[in-house]
Parts: structure tokens; C-alpha cells; sequence
């Protein structure tokens, strides 16, 4: 990986793409050993990280790259200089751009990595750009706003075979293999049921897009911070935190929450892509008698149901129930009536055909019911760990994009957070169809989708029985925003 610093003058955007990658096929990592005694790290093995959105998670992000003293914070980047300032005062060698388009232009030989930590509908844009540049990939989660996003990532890796990690750092825990060697070794017999739950949403949701104008922020560049989203005039309290709530620009619940929670199940069950999936959701009211109307927003809470097909850990389909918004399942009969179901707020509940485990989120404190047995019952620990658990969820990916594809093992590499991100979306796929409207012949409204199960045609990313709910499959993106194919 070189180190020095060459920018590129009289070529088309096309030509340099070209020309960078095919000078990234030829670098090589020198051995440390090489030009240094023990505990010398030279500079060619070193991860040199471009991050694009570094207030916030953003900032823990890169921060907990440059702990891992393998890695390089080489360029910062971010549509809000108020957020960024913490982090460009940490990293002052670090040069600052406002837009990834413009960094990725003038400096993509000068980086081999990119850490996106942007609102969930810039994340797919500017990752699959990176990918073509041939740089590895971290990105937090939901890996991507879309279906068609995510199915696209996942397929990209087998193009541009760079390493990717998803920032759901639980993926990383103690707590997801332990799970794994119980069921694997056959302590809870065969699991065909599994509930997750949040007490998220924290943000404002089933609300009305304001009405009042406000003036955008002289810290804030606005059209970026759109990017792929429709235009529309700033408001108060959506950025940095609230567009959480807002289909055009987050993901809600299900997006905050669905990686850290129903990670744990994909891994222990071997779960891939649903086929089908139902919700109910729970409805505001604008007076006394009557229920508000807020499709651009996401619900206060919901239930959904989601079935998997059998999977060589499964002896058949899997139903997989979301609860959020504070709603909770039953809580099951093996546990003590003063003991913590999941974590209070949040958890996993496993059901098998001989027994019952819970953890809470990130598959952290997992435990077997009656909580007794977690004590009781030996098992061989088989899966390797990951040194610093969370934390070492970024050494991890910093120690991979050193060694280069395909060579060490990923918590969350794109293969699998791909299809467990598709699987929440489609979850808000039957959320999204709730809110669908049809004009009866009196003049009053039907809602179609309401009570119905969804049947998902996998091969083909769409709903077969509701066309209605596959535009919001792959959205529309804004002019100058598409983020195109592989």
C-alpha cells in the first residue's frame, strides 16, 4: 500500500476508476519484518481509512479504528462541520471534504479503505462507489435503506472481492457462540420459534412531516446531506438524530435495532432470506376519535412475523416474530418472576423442541432457561472468539483489509449481514403496506394490505400478491444520485 501521495490530472472519472484500480492490483504489503525489528509496524502495513460521516457513531468508529495502532484516519469527511469538529481535531493530518464524490475523485489513491457512518439512505451509494474503487468496506448499520441496495452490496463482494464488516458490532460477542455451541450441540433441541424485541423507537415516529420553514444551519450543507433522498425543504430536529423516524431517510425500529437483535438467530439457525411476512402496527390519533394518517413516517410500534425456510440446523421453517415500540413477547414460563427477560427493554428468546434460551441485545448474556442451566450444562467451546469482543469487531476488519480478501475470518461480512439486513427491510416492506390507501366507491378509504401475509419472491426481490408495497423494494432516487449496478 503505497504511501505516497499521487493525484491524478487530465483523465476522465472513467480512465481514473480504470487506471486506480488496475494500480491497486499491483501494490503489495511489505512484511513488517522486512524493515523493522520486533513490534515495528511499517507502513505499507497499515490500513489508511477514508470516513465519510464522522460525527457521532461515525466518531466512535474511526476512533476505535486508530486504536487498534494498525490503522490510519487519512481523510475525514462529512456534510456538517459542527459534528465533525471532534473528530477533526483528533485527526488534524486528516485532510476534511464536505462530499465523498469530490475525496473519492481527487484522493482515492491515497486510501485503502472507507468507513461510511452516514444516515441509512447514503450508505448504499457511496459504499458500492468505494467497492469499484477497489477499497474494503465498514459500514454501520442497516447495511443499506433498500432491498435492492443490499441484495446489490452482498453481490458486489463476489465482483470486487474486497473485505466488508457491517458496524453491528454485537457480531462480535461471546454471548452469539455461545448460543451457537448450545444449539449446536443439541441442548434446546430444534428451534421453530424466535422473538426479538426493542423499546426503540427513542425518536419521534407516527407523526406528521412539520409545517413550519426553518432557515439550514450555515454548519450544515444541506443538498448532500439529501443526497439520494427526494428534496425537501430543512426542518428543526431532523438532523442529527430524528430522520431515524422518516421512510425517506432512515429505516426506524427495525433498521436502529434489527441487526443487533435477529443477528444472533441468522447465525445460531443458519437463517437466509425469508419467504414470507406479516404485520400489525400500532396507530396514533389526531383528536379524540380520529386516527392520524402519517405515511411518511414510521409507526410507534409494531409486531411483525416473519417465516424462514427450513435450513440444514432447522427441521423446518422458522418463524422469526419483531416486536418494538416496547411491545414484548410472553415471557416464558422457565423464567424466574424477578429475572431480567433479555435486558428489560430488549432481548432474543430461542424456542426448541426440548428447551428455551435467551440473551440480550447483541446476543450479549445469553443464558439458558431455566436460567439455572446456563451454569449446569457443559459444552466444548468450539467456535473461535473475537479478541475485545465489540471492540475487536473493528481490529478485526482493520487485521483483514491488511491481509487482504478471502484470508481471515469476518464477524459481519457482507455475505451475511446482506441477506439479515434484507430481512428486516422486508419486515418493513408489511409495516410500509399498512399505510397504503385505496379510495372506496362512497369516498372513503380501504387499506388493502392491513392483516395480509406478504409472499416474497426471493429470486426476483418482489412481493407476488401486493404489488403496491415493491416500490418500496428499490426507491427512486434524486437526479444525480443513482446509484447504479454492479
Amino acid at each position: 500500500m503505497s504511501e505516497k501521495s499521487i493525484e491524478p490530472t487530465g483523465l476522465s472519472r472513467r480512465d481514473f476508476l480504470k487506471t486506480s484500480s488496475l494500480a491497486a492490483a499491483g501494490f503489495m504489503i511489505v512484511p513488517r519484518y522486512v524493515l523493522g525489528g520486533k513490534g515495528y509496524v511499517a507502513p505499507s502495513d497499515r490500513l489508511r481509512i477514508a470516513a465519510i460521516g464522522v460525527g457521532g457513531k461515525g466518531q466512535s468508529d474511526i476512533a476505535s479504528f486508530a486504536a487498534t495502532n494498525r490503522a490510519d484516519i487519512a481523510f475525514l469527511c462529512d456534510v456538517d462541520r459542527n459534528r465533525a469538529a471532534a473528530s477533526v481535531a483528533a485527526f488534524p493530518k486528516a485532510k476534511f471534504y464536505e462530499d465523498w464524490r469530490e475525496l473519492f475523485d481527487k484522493q482515492s489513491r491515497n486510501f485503502d479503505a472507507v468507513s461510511v457512518a452516514t444516515p441509512d439512505h447514503n450508505h448504499a451509494i457511496s459504499t458500492l462507489a468505494a467497492m469499484q474503487l477497489g477499497k474494503h468496506v465498514y459500514v454501520q448499520k442497516p447495511l443499506t435503506h433498500d432491498i435492492y441496495e443490499a441484495r446489490l452490496l452482498t453481490e458486489a463482494v463476489k465482483k470486487y472481492k474486497v473485505v466488508t464488516q457491517m458496524g453491528n458490532q454485537g457480531a462480535s460477542n461471546d454471548g452469539v457462540r455461545q448460543l451457537m455451541e448450545w444449539y449446536d450441540e443439541d441442548i434446546i433441541g430444534k428451534v421453530h420459534t424466535v422473538y426479538c424485541w426493542t423499546d426503540r423507537p427513542v425518536w419521534p415516529q407516527g407523526i406528521p412531516w412539520p409545517v413550519a420553514k426553518a432557515s439550514v444551519p450555515e454548519h450544515l450543507n444541506w443538498d448532500l446531506w439529501l443526497g439520494t433522498a427526494p428534496y425537501k425543504g430543512y426542518i428543526e430536529k431532523l438532523v442529527p438524530f430524528n430522520w431515524r423516524g422518516w421512510w425517506d431517510y432512515g429505516t426506524g425500529a427495525l433498521g436502529d435495532m434489527g441487526c443487533h437483535l435477529l443477528h444472533a438467530p441468522f447465525k445460531v439457525l443458519g437463517l437466509q432470506y425469508a419467504k414470507d411476512v406479516q404485520a400489525s402496527v400500532g396507530t396514533v390519533y389526531v383528536d379524540e376519535f380520529k386516527q392520524g394518517y402519517f405515511p411518511e413516517s414510521c409507526p410507534p410500534s409494531s409486531h411483525v412475523t416473519l417465516t424462514f425456510p427450513k435450513t440444514d440446523k432447522t427441521e423446518g421453517d422458522v418463524t422469526v416474530h419483531w416486536m418494538d415500540g416496547g411491545i414484548q413477547p410472553v415471557r416464558p414460563d422457565e423464567l424466574g418472576a424477578n429475572e431480567v427477560f433479555g435486558d428489560g427493554g430488549n432481548g432474543s428468546l430461542f424456542v426448541g423442541t426440548k428447551g428455551k434460551m435467551i440473551a440480550s441485545t447483541y446476543g450479549a448474556d445469553a443464558k439458558l432457561l431455566p436460567t439455572s442451566r446456563t451454569s449446569e450444562v457443559k459444552v466444548k467451546q468450539k467456535i473461535r472468539r473475537v479478541p475485545g469482543q465489540a471492540e475487536g469487531h473493528y481490529a478485526q476488519w482493520v487485521e483483514a483489509c491488511i491481509a487482504g480478501y478471502g484470508k481471515t475470518e469476518l464477524s459481519a461480512p457482507f455475505s451475511e449481514s446482506g441477506p439479515l439486513t434484507e430481512a428486516l427491510l422486508m419486515a418493513n416492506l408489511a409495516i410500509r403496506g399498512h399505510d397504503i390507501r385505496r379510495v372506496n366507491a362512497n369516498g372513503g378509504f380501504t387499506y388493502p394490505g392491513r392483516g395480509l401475509k406478504l409472499l416474497w419472491d426471493n429470486a426476483n426481490m418482489r412481493v407476488t400478491n401486493f404489488e403496491d408495497v415493491n416500490q418500496f423494494v428499490r426507491r427512486q432516487y434524486r437526479s444525480g444520485w443513482n446509484i447504479g449496478t454492479i
